[in-house]
This record gives C-alpha cells, sequence and structure tokens, in this order.
C-alpha cells in the first residue's frame, strides 16, 4: 500500500468511514492472518478466532489511529500481537484454573500425548516452559520477546510497531529477557541450561 493510499484510510479511519474499514480490511487481513499464524503454530485452531478479535479490536480503536506515529500495518501488527498474547494468557489461566480444581497441574503439565522420540518430547515441554513463562510477564515484555523471538522481527521493525527509538527499544529489550531469565528459572529450576 503506498503513502497516498495509506493517508486515506487514516483519514477514512479517523473519520469513522465504513469504506475505508472495508479497504483497510481488504489491504491488510492476508497479512495479519499470516502473523498470527506464525505466532500460534502451537494452536493453529483459534488462528481465525485471534484475526476476528484483533480487527474487532482495531475498528473500536481506528478513530485513534495517528499516521504520524507508523504506518498502518505497524499498528494492526501491534495490535494482533496483544491479542495473541492475550489469547494464551487466557489459555494458560483456564489451564491453571483446571488443573487446580482437579488436583494434578504438575502431572498434567508433564504429560506429552504425542508419539515421538525423547528429543521431540523435550522441546514440547521446552516449549510450553516458554510459552509460560511468557504469559507471567508484563503484557509489554511479553509482547516484545514474542516479536523479537517467535516472529523474528528486527529492532527496527519492533521500534516501528511500538512507536519507540531503536535505543529504547534494545533497552527494554535486554530488561525484557532478564525478567525471562529470572521468571524461567524460579519456575523451571531444572532447566537451567536454557537460561545460562
Amino acid at each position: 500500500m503506498d503513502q497516498h493510499h495509506e493517508s486515506e484510510i487514516a483519514e477514512g479511519l479517523r473519520a469513522g468511514d465504513v469504506n475505508a474499514w472495508r479497504r483497510l480490511y481488504d489491504a491488510q487481513a492476508e497479512a495479519v492472518w499470516r502473523l498470527v499464524a506464525r505466532m500460534m503454530v502451537t494452536d493453529p485452531t483459534a488462528v481465525g478466532d485471534v484475526v476476528q478479535e484483533s480487527f474487532l479490536e482495531a475498528a473500536r480503536s481506528a478513530r485513534g489511529f495517528d499516521p504520524q506515529r507508523g504506518p498502518i500495518r505497524a499498528w494492526l501488527f501491534g495490535i494482533a500481537r496483544r491479542q495473541v498474547a492475550l489469547y494464551f494468557r487466557r489459555k494458560h489461566r483456564q489451564a491453571v484454573a483446571t488443573a487446580d480444581v482437579s488436583g494434578d497441574a504438575e502431572d498434567k503439565a508433564a504429560v506429552d500425548t504425542s508419539p515421538g522420540p525423547a528429543e521431540q518430547m523435550e522441546a514440547v515441554e521446552l516449549a510450553q516452559q516458554v510459552r509460560a513463562t511468557l504469559t507471567r510477564l508484563p503484557t509489554d515484555y511479553e509482547l516484545l520477546l514474542t516479536a523479537k523471538y517467535i516472529q523474528g522481527d528486527t529492532v527496527s521493525q519492533i521500534a516501528v510497531a511500538e512507536r519507540a527509538t531503536q535505543e529504547g527499544t534494545r533497552s527494554k529489550l535486554a530488561r525484557a529477557r532478564r525478567a525471562f531469565r529470572q521468571m524461567f528459572t524460579k519456575h523451571f529450576p531444572q532447566s537451567k541450561e536454557y537460561t545460562s
């Protein structure tokens, strides 16, 4: 989408123009879908729901979009990342609540029903531990680490999406990594080799 087209859509969004919203959806829906699908590789059945929630949240906040703070795609990607994080946070809380009710939280977390070699099971367990640790962090740290290490975004891409400087993003990323390491070793001390 060129800058002129994006400016027209931005003006339409701020004015509440339904046609601007349709043009935005037509131009960006596929990119948002791909982003969410990559982030939700462990739960692909929920991708459609998260994409829908992302666009609903974008619709609710469309009048506040400011093109001076970054491009439309970065704004939408930021919303989608937050919706993915919220989804996993809700899912984690539901799993903890269910495990607490049944009284066997540790047994459920350790069971992996998929067949495969020991290495595959260890990878699945590590992915679960990483996801669980991310959901325990403040949301901004969770989103930042997800963007950098799961999504594969560069510092400059994250800075644009978060409407921050690259230096500020690097600094916040360092704090987020420290918080992740501390949380991970606190909850999964047997996995210290991962954080060293």
